[in-house]
């Protein structure tokens, strides 16, 4: 859902991507949102369902920020890509860990589609974080950075349910990662790229939590 975030001429780079994770983010769907406290998605097959397609998108190296860094020629995004790079490789960890321990795939019925489907989302993004259309690829590891907040409350709730105490993450804050996008929009054409690449990694994610929620349906049906 690519939903239209009211801009007026005051609005900077940093507000509009706020405004498009609060809208279309990890935390705004309903499916997702449930993990807190434990409703729906806090079953552990739901959980292990979770992680697992979690897993597959964004538990490979390199990933997101990983691209992101190859492409991006700021100096001024150097700290926050290192710090991020960093943070995410144990938010990886953390992730492959939880996939581990929570089990087998629940049984559910067009799993070949499901695995396939994700797997051209894991290669959508691959290509937004190695577009050369510059900005894009930030844009898209400003948002993953942003959305990751939401979707670690499911990884803690997940991790909680199989036995293993997960460490804070030490990703940048949202503060700081604002900040970042403020400084790299500049202009109207850098705006417009942070904002594309946002949008997708967004998508990606709402797909995400659209196929889960099926799947949980068609194992809990009606």
């Amino acid at each position: 859902m690519n939903t239209a975030v009211p801009r007026s001429s005051d609005d900077d780079i940093s507000d509009i991507i706020a405004a498009l994770v609060a809208a279309d983010g990890t935390a705004a769907h309903a499916y997702a949102a449930a993990a807190q406290p434990s409703a729906l998605i806090g079953s552990l097959p739901n959980l292990a369902d979770a992680a697992h397609y979690l897993c597959i998108l964004h538990g490979r190296h390199p990933g997101v920020i990983d691209h992101a860094a190859t492409k991006t020629a700021d100096n001024a995004s150097r700290p926050w890509l290192l710090q991020a790079a960093k943070g995410f490789a144990a938010e990886r960890a953390l992730l492959t860990q939880v996939t581990v321990a929570a089990g087998p795939l629940p049984s559910t019925m067009g799993q070949d589609q499901c695995d396939a489907t994700v797997l051209q989302q894991r290669h959508a993004l691959d290509m937004l974080a190695q577009s050369d259309r510059r900005g894009c690829a930030m844009g898209a590891a400003i948002a993953l950075v942003l959305d990751w907040r939401a979707i670690r409350k499911i990884l803690e709730a997940a991790a909680l349910r199989v036995g293993i105490q997960p460490q804070p993450s030490s990703l940048p804050t949202p503060a700081a990662t604002l900040e970042l996008a403020k400084e790299l929009g500049q202009d109207e054409h850098s705006t417009r790229a942070l904002t594309f690449g946002a949008r997708q990694l967004l998508g990606q994610h709402r797909g995400l939590w659209d196929l889960l929620q099926a799947r949980a349906s068609v194992r809990t049906p009606g």
